[in-house]
């Protein structure tokens, strides 16, 4: 197999005098995420380089799912004024840059959770024959019984470091697991990466723009939930999936899905089998872990 080649600043810079008319402008790589090689280009786009052919074929899909995803998601989507290939078979987007700070970085305050319900409501109403004639994949709901039985046993190496209580975990029974199994209900659009990096966040604490659509699916959105819940905490994301006209059972199944994959992530960081920073990670997990009211209902009457 030939070895894909890896972009230098030269490259980048070639690239960039091709398509702006600001030969001068500058270029700096972006240490925030990593599966494209991306690039700050001045003050106002992004570049991003697709590494390999996989990715290549996502990013050409992302651009299509922007263009329908972008009247009905209430937040801004990015623009790309220049794409192709940088190299043989592989594709770059230059991006406008939304303005804003990472969700890392900014909080998101209450209307910023009703920026983040509007997201999610946008998203049930893309039209599911449109997204897969642009190729989005469907992916099978999770099973939370074999979830569970991972965290557990993730759990007790978190134990032994001294990093968490499995006893935590108890909340989340065999029973309990079986009654939060995803539901047959149609399937919808999933953004399936909604981390706080993809997030960009005004200083008054709106969403005002979602990155990174290359992992889309058709699928639970449980795990649009989950992925908020562990961006912005377990109850912001549930006050958001609420006024998303989401009912308990979604809710609380997104909560524990955020809150096993937080236990496994670090676990697998900790063994040295895993990726992320362990501040981060460790940030997640507390998010995850943040309790709300409603696990305290014991009877789930609709999904919402």
């Amino acid at each position: 197999m030939t070895q894909a080649p890896t972009p230098s600043a030269d490259t980048v810079r070639r690239l960039v005098r091709s398509l702006l008319a600001d030969s001068q402008v500058g270029v700096r790589p972006v240490t925030e995420g990593g599966e494209h090689s991306t690039w700050w280009v001045g003050t106002r786009h992004v570049l991003r380089l697709a590494p390999d052919r996989e990715t290549a074929v996502r990013q050409r899909r992302e651009l299509r799912l922007r263009d329908l995803v972008r009247p009905l998601v209430g937040v801004a989507v990015p623009t790309s004024v220049a794409h192709g290939d940088w190299a043989g078979g592989l594709t770059y987007t230059l991006d406008t840059r939304l303005p804003g700070r990472s969700g890392e970085a900014q909080d998101v305050s209450a209307v910023g959770e009703a920026d983040l319900a509007g997201l999610l409501t946008g998203l049930r109403e893309v039209p599911v024959r449109q997204a897969e004639a642009l190729g989005v994949p469907r992916a099978a709901p999770r099973s939370l019984e074999e979830l569970r039985t991972a965290a557990e046993r993730a759990a007790e190496g978190l134990a032994a470091a001294d990093e968490f209580d499995p006893g935590r975990l108890a909340q989340l029974t065999q029973p309990a697991a079986g009654q939060l199994a995803a539901q047959t209900a149609a399937a919808v659009l999933v953004h399936h990466d909604l981390k706080g990096e993809h997030l960009v966040v005004s200083a008054d604490g709106r969403v005002r723009g979602v990155l990174g659509w290359a992992d889309a699916v058709l699928g639970d959105p449980a795990e649009d939930i989950a992925g908020l819940a562990i961006a912005v905490g377990a109850p912001a994301a549930v006050r958001a999936a609420t006024l998303a006209d989401y009912g308990a059972r979604p809710c609380l199944r997104g909560l524990w899905l955020s809150r096993c994959d937080t236990v496994i992530r670090l676990a697998e960081r900790l063994r040295g089998r895993g990726e992320g920073p362990l501040p981060l990670l460790r940030t997640q997990l507390g998010r995850a872990w943040e309790p709300i009211l409603l696990e305290r209902v014991t009877e789930l009457p609709g999904d919402g």
